[in-house]
């Protein structure tokens, strides 16, 4: 006959300790400095994975390595330099990542069971390097955390395959969670809802309409089976929905495009050369694509689309800036984090 013992007595005859819990937030990454060394150094880790560049063959090789790591690190360095955080020589998105990691800290770790860290991608912290903190203060669970409300191959699956590479070289692994997209979470839509609509109240026009754009990617990767494309979509949907507006007054762009081949459509920087050419005077963007403001929202949108904008006949545009460590955007990754970590707490 089998004794079955309560489990809490159970745990006590096992002798068994609570594993301390490793939270990882993970975003796509920076140059280390803002000068054309530092950010070769990042483009060449960045578009040498093939999550990103699908075709790693001889061609791109000698288009990386003989014309594009020559002239592009020159070029984005100066646009790095428009948006430095001098004060810490380091980029915003860097900045926010860390500020993000503080805050969910604050607020869920009780500095005993639950440890938070972050990391980049691409650049440092590499996820290598927190991962190996994470488990020498004892963590024997880790639960990442892409910081990408939209999954893609090139975003989301990239920190996966990172993290398992890391996790293959290790005799002792961490149990592993990571978190899913959270495209339509009523949390993170309310959230931009909130965001927009705060913002909005403090410009001194009103928008005609309001563009969302989303990062890019090559048509083809959506056409391979990628769901990036539909979540951006559903995202709008539902943001739509929430501000009850509709698809004339809330447009969906793609931005960031690269190279040749054909892009998700329709290109941000078209649609505000279009707009302004129709008799637009006034409008404000939003980047829903992206967790923390970065080059990609600080420089290209608010700076470059508001250039080509206004050059078109455009009078007055607004960049929204992202949910960042705001006390909306860090409840939608608490939320987030915390409906994870279940079964762990």
């Amino acid at each position: 006959m089998t004794a079955v013992l309560p489990i809490e007595t159970a745990k006590a005859a096992s002798g068994l300790k609570s594993e301390r819990i490793g939270v990882l937030l993970v975003n796509l990454g920076t140059p280390d400095s803002a000068d054309a060394k530092g950010v070769r150094v990042y483009l060449k880790e960045f578009l040498s994975d093939p999550r990103v560049i699908e075709d790693q063959g001889l061609l791109w090789k000698l288009a990386l390595n003989g014309v594009i790591l020559r002239v592009r690190p020159g070029r984005k360095a100066r646009d790095y330099r428009k948006i430095w955080n001098t004060e810490k020589n380091e980029s915003p998105l860097k900045t926010i990542t860390r500020s993000q990691c503080d805050k969910l800290s604050a607020a869920i770790s009780d500095g005993k069971r639950v440890v938070v860290d972050w990391a980049m991608r691409y650049g440092n912290p590499s996820i290598q390097s927190r991962i190996d903190a994470l488990m020498a203060q004892g963590c024997e669970r880790l639960l990442v955390v892409p910081l990408y409300p939209q999954y893609s191959a090139a975003t989301s699956a990239s920190v996966c395959d990172e993290v398992f590479r890391v996790l293959a070289g290790m005799r002792a692994q961490p149990t592993l969670r990571v978190t899913p997209p959270y495209y339509q979470d009523p949390d993170y839509i309310d959230a931009l809802a909130v965001s927009i609509n705060t913002h909005l109240a403090t410009l001194p026009f009103e928008p005609e309409l309001i563009v969302a754009s989303f990062h890019g990617m090559p048509q083809k990767y959506v056409d391979n089976g990628d769901p990036y494309q539909i979540q951006c979509v559903a995202t709008t949907d539902e943001l739509r929905k929430r501000m009850g507006l509709d698809a004339s007054r809330l447009l969906l762009t793609f931005q960031s495009r690269f190279g040749y081949d054909e892009w998700l459509q329709p290109y941000t920087d078209k649609t505000m050369e279009t707009l302004g050419k129709q008799g637009v005077r006034r409008i404000a963007v939003v980047t829903p694509g992206f967790s923390a403001d970065c080059l990609e929202t600080l420089e290209e949108i608010a700076q470059e689309n508001a250039e080509i904008f206004r050059h078109n006949g455009g009078e007055q545009f607004a960049f929204i800036p992202c949910l960042n460590d705001s006390e909306p955007g860090m409840d939608v990754i608490r939320q987030l984090v915390l409906r994870e970590l279940q079964g762990w707490i």
